[in-house]
């Protein structure tokens, strides 16, 4: 009874405190707003109406944000006369998943659930992971900076912060367990103005509240460095920071869950959520319903959306565009590591992004961050990638537009609140969600993947009783990499498999033998992107015009398809028939 009695002092208090805070964000929106609906909902502050600007959207939003008594943002203010594209989903139709009853079901094949895949993949569980796109890594995982984050511009209360730096620990593990290579270059950043080194101390107590490591650097150091640059004020150099292929680990991640026994579905698209207000009951899909045990959101873009199908809508993801420019392997002069820029940002969520010489050896430029009402805009503008090069042209005049071999754009998942949403629902007893995650989720994706398997075994009520499988397998074992060996090596591999002496792919050097592992991979791949995100054809200066007739036709003939029916990517043919 007197615990009964103090959880209602407790909640009454709460309450008072939300009610207090929830009023005058509404009185703050509506003055602004008159015709926007603020209330309560679900532990959270909803907005609701219609904008004439989106950028009174994310005013309002942001105006709603409570950290301390709200559970989040629901921003249901939709944009006039603007068509907002809906989810891309795929054609194939099937029931090849009708019935199954997995113990955990993963919505989204990003990094972050990969990775709770495989660390799920550990226990004697029945695993299943659908993506509705044709391959992993298609979306945020596969179009960022690939920056193992040191972690010094985190607030060192928040959960980026925690999961960045026990992240950023776990990588030189998975490095080894997964042969996906990393390098601990570090990152420069340097100050854009002379009174910046007067704050040096605030970064210096920041980075030990934070447990990362830094150094000062004097703008002579910075100029024996950096000598044509403009930002001749000095700078810090972060130890701990890193570069990684973001789309590798992501399959890695994959193919090792799948052969320690989980169950990946591509082209598998969630529809609709049946859930009874205590738990969700099943997923459609486009391939037949599924009735999971448990289930984990980790659908990227779209994780409120499927957050709100399963019962538990408590935030709003409004997507932020980042767009960036990969150069030719000759701009590696620029710099062998990470090169940021100092700057005080106020309300804006990008310093413009750096300059990064990439796992793969060329220079990468961005991302910039610009907020757009559409959950799938990968469009890129002219006019950001010149904000890209005028940018960074004041650190160094080296960067050549010329040099641009490629360029992509992709949309973080950020919610109103600019933090990772990491737990298990206290309203659903069987959802788990891991959303919001946008930077550092590439260095946090295994950290978070730590705490998501935790919260499954409560969910499972196996948190005590969880069998560690005896046979796990910690370590892939990846075919061998032409362009890594010595001349000796690849003689004695070439007389064993003469395909591996055929080059395809001249600019990156990937021969036969490498395209043929990878189309029979534990996860096969039979499109030319997913190739280029397993071992890289068509990523070199040419960007496939002399490899892409070659792989296409090596695809065709492992796979016993027409050359017509092989696809550039999920929906996407090579070559099409003449029509009459």
């Amino acid at each position: 009874m007197l615990i009964d009695i103090r959880a209602r002092i407790l909640y009454n208090n709460i309450m008072e405190d939300f009610n207090k805070s929830f009023n005058k964000i509404k009185e703050k929106i509506e003055s602004l707003y008159p015709n926007f609906k603020v209330e309560p909902h679900n532990g959270g502050i909803r907005i609701s109406g219609e904008a004439e600007d989106y950028n009174d959207i994310l005013t309002a939003g942001n105006l709603a944000v409570d950290k301390v008594n709200s559970r989040g943002v629901i921003n249901d203010v939709v944009l006039k006369n603007h068509e907002y594209k809906p989810m891309r989903l795929p054609e194939v139709k099937d029931n090849s998943l009708e019935g199954a009853k997995p113990d955990v079901l993963i919505i989204g094949g990003g990094i972050v659930g990969t990775a709770i895949m495989r660390e799920l993949s550990r226990f004697n569980l029945d695993i299943l992971l659908i993506e509705k796109e044709y391959d992993l890594a298609t979306a945020q995982s596969s179009r960022n900076d690939g920056m193992i984050h040191a972690g010094i511009d985190l607030k060192p209360t928040s959960k980026k912060l925690h999961y960045n730096m026990r992240g950023n620990a776990l990588y030189d593990t998975l490095s080894k367990e997964l042969d996906v290579p990393i390098r601990r270059v570090g990152q420069y950043v340097l100050f854009t103005g002379r009174l910046q080194k007067l704050i040096y101390p605030f970064i210096k107590s920041r980075s030990r509240k934070n447990k990362t490591s830094i150094k000062f650097l004097s703008k002579e150091k910075i100029r024996a460095k950096f000598p044509s640059t403009k930002l001749n004020y000095g700078g810090i150099f972060c130890y701990k920071a890193g570069i990684v292929s973001p789309y590798l680990m992501t399959v890695r991640l994959a193919e090792s869950a799948v052969i320690n026994g989980a169950k990946l579905s591509l082209n598998t698209a969630c529809l609709e959520i049946e859930n009874n207000g205590e738990s969700v009951v099943s997923v459609l899909t486009n391939r037949g319903r599924i009735f999971p045990k448990v289930l984990i959101n980790a659908s990227g873009v779209w994780s409120d959306k499927i957050a709100e199908q399963a019962g538990d809508r408590f935030f709003t993801i409004h997507p932020r565009r980042g767009t960036e420019a990969v150069l030719d392997k000759k701009a590696g002069v620029v710099t062998n590591s990470v090169i940021g820029r100092f700057a005080f940002t106020g309300k804006s969520h990008t310093k413009g992004g750096g300059i990064i010489r990439t796992i793969d050896e060329n220079i990468l430029l961005g991302p910039t961050a610009t907020e757009s009402p559409d959950r799938e805009d990968e469009d890129t503008r002219r006019e950001e990638l010149q904000v890209l090069f005028k940018k960074h042209g004041e650190v160094t005049p080296l960067l050549d537009p010329r040099q641009v071999i490629t360029y992509f754009a992709g949309t973080r998942a950020a919610s109103y609140e600019e933090e990772f949403i990491v737990e298990r629902s206290p309203v659903i007893k069987n959802l788990i969600q891991s959303a919001g995650i946008q930077s550092p989720g590439v260095t946090a994706a295994p950290a978070i993947a730590e705490d998501i398997a935790k919260f499954t075994l409560q969910a499972l009520n196996l948190e005590k009783s969880a069998v560690l499988k005896d046979n796990f397998v910690a370590n892939l074992t990846t075919p061998p990499r032409v362009n890594e060996l010595s001349l000796e090596e690849r003689d004695a591999l070439i007389k064993q498999n003469p395909d591996y002496g055929i080059i395809i792919c001249r600019c990156e050097e990937i021969s036969k033998g490498e395209i043929i592992d990878a189309i029979n991979s534990p996860i096969p791949c039979h499109t030319l992107d997913g190739l280029k995100r397993r071992i890289r054809t068509g990523m070199g200066r040419c960007q496939g015009g002399f490899c892409a007739p070659l792989i296409t036709k090596i695809i065709a003939e492992q796979t016993g398809v027409s050359i017509l029916e092989v696809e550039k990517k999920g929906g996407g043919k090579i070559l099409f028939e003449k029509t009459k």
